[in-house]
């Protein structure tokens, strides 16, 4: 079954499955009819217009709004306040540029995340971050949807916009992920099945909703297993706790999203409307329309510089691959 084959059986899936949870009859919210742009900021909380500003993730705004640092025009804001576009807001004392969302406010990469590589935007040791070679933004900011501990390869997705973020990341939306893992000792039903029906770990119960054998030889086999939440080294954890080694790990789907065979490690690419409005159905945001056309200069120039950022950020994979390696030997 090749990727297009198994996304469009997950999206009918999952169309099943939010179907059944609403007794039938498809939230309202869900619709596919695409909204005009200047409707998105109206009325809107302060933390989703900062997070969707790229001024922060939502979380992240409510604390600067508790700590009494954002204002509304002349008024400090307090949680729960609403504002639009026409509304000044300030961090600080300093005016935050807050404009009518474009279609580019909704941009969404999927990144081929090398082993070595931190999900932080920044490292005091000096080590490599996914953020040294993804696009170039003019006001605004890449946030990670969930992360990757640094031993860990795979898809990793990133966006603009904020409160897609928050809501793909928070427990409640259910967005299941899926790792290939390489497991080195003996795996057998017994175990499988306590993995599926929970195991106390130190932060409380844990489980895979799903895990199934994908093939190798002896004491070294392959499995995917699929999670509902991110919890901090999670997957690992898991086998772990059946005194059984994770030999290798790659997270290879996320919600609806696959990570693409094309995709070299270290590259990425930018996800199209249809995915964005996948992406953004799973956890109930209204439909985007599409970007409009460029010229074909514009396609030209696109497509250069995509083609000069993605082959400096596979050469960077590949040097930490090598120094990893030199390392071992």
């Amino acid at each position: 079954m090749n990727t297009t084959t198994k996304r469009y059986l997950y999206l009918f899936q999952q169309g099943q499955r939010m179907t059944d949870r609403t007794s039938g009859k498809t939230p309202d919210n869900m619709s596919t009819d695409a909204l005009p742009a200047d409707q998105v900021l109206t009325g809107e909380r302060i933390q989703k217009i900062l997070a969707q500003a790229g001024v922060a993730s939502r979380r992240e705004a409510e604390k600067l709004i508790s700590e009494g640092r954002i204002r509304i025009n002349d008024t400090k804001a307090t949680l729960g306040d609403r504002a639009t576009h026409k509304d000044k807001l300030f961090l600080d004392g300093n005016l935050i540029k807050i404009e009518k969302p474009s279609y580019d406010d909704y941009r969404v990469i999927v990144y081929s995340k090398p082993e070595g590589v931190i999900c932080s935007n920044s490292d005091p040791e000096g080590r490599p971050t996914v953020f040294d070679h993804l696009p170039k933004l003019a006001n605004q900011r890449w946030i990670s949807v969930g992360r990757l501990d640094i031993n860990t390869s795979g898809l990793l997705i990133l966006t603009t916009d904020g409160e897609l973020a928050n809501r793909l990341m928070h427990p409640s939306y259910e967005i299941d992920r899926e790792y290939a893992v390489r497991i080195h000792g003996e795996v057998d039903d017994d175990m499988l099945k306590r993995l599926t029906d929970g195991v106390l770990l130190e932060d409380g119960m844990a489980k895979f909703t799903d895990v199934r054998e994908f093939g190798g030889e002896g004491r070294n086999k392959w499995f995917h297993a699929v999670v509902m939440e991110g919890r901090n080294r999670e997957v690992r954890r898991l086998w772990e706790s059946q005194d059984v080694q994770v030999s290798r790990l790659k997270r290879v789907r996320y919600g609806c999203i696959f990570l693409p065979s094309r995709l070299k490690v270290g590259a990425w690419e930018e996800l199209n409307s249809k995915d964005i409005n996948d992406l953004r159905a799973l956890v109930k945001l209204p439909a985007i329309r599409p970007k409009k056309k460029k010229s074909i200069q514009g396609k030209i120039d696109d497509k250069r510089a995509h083609k000069k950022a993605v082959n400096k950020s596979i050469k960077q994979g590949k040097n930490i691959q090598r120094k990893k390696f030199r390392k071992v030997d």
